[in-house]
């Protein structure tokens, strides 16, 4: 199965949405393989968003991810990173479809509640940024061909 990094911005977190997120990714099948709630050091900041260090809104970014706890996940399943980008919508809340996350809960670009991995690679880079190895669990849920067609 592949594993993708998702992160509760936040706003998210301020809003009471914690519950709602986990919720409809657990309703589409994925299977939650960790998480942890904190206040993220800059360091990490940094190097999670090291992308945008040289854009003009970075200073402002890193402040508001900084400004507040932060709900971070990893998740499972088949496709997983198409998926969840799928079911958190646009990156700009004013574009995401009604029905997604961002769509839902979503009031502006700088404040979408939600981060997740946008390529297989960058999953993989962002997990081993926020987890060691030993915080993401492989455990038996449910039989996976109740989900998957093999």
């Amino acid at each position: 199965m592949d594993r993708t990094f998702v992160m509760v911005k936040p706003d998210g977190v301020q809003r009471g949405i914690v519950g709602e997120i986990v919720s409809r990714l657990e309703l589409k099948g994925l299977k939650l393989v960790a998480a942890r709630f904190e206040k993220l050091p800059e360091a990490r900041v940094t190097e999670q968003y090291k992308e945008h260090l040289s854009k003009p809104f970075f200073p402002s970014l890193k402040t508001y991810i900084m400004g507040g706890p932060c709900f971070l996940m990893v998740w499972e399943g088949r496709n997983v990173v198409a998926l969840v980008r799928k079911v958190i919508g646009a990156t700009n809340p004013q574009e995401a479809a009604p029905g997604t996350i961002r769509g839902d809960f979503g009031i502006d670009i700088g404040r979408n509640v939600i981060h997740a991995s946008d390529s297989p690679e960058s999953a993989a880079r962002e997990i081993g940024i926020h987890f060691k190895p030993a915080e993401v669990f492989a455990y038996t849920r449910i039989d996976e061909s109740v989900l998957y067609e093999y």
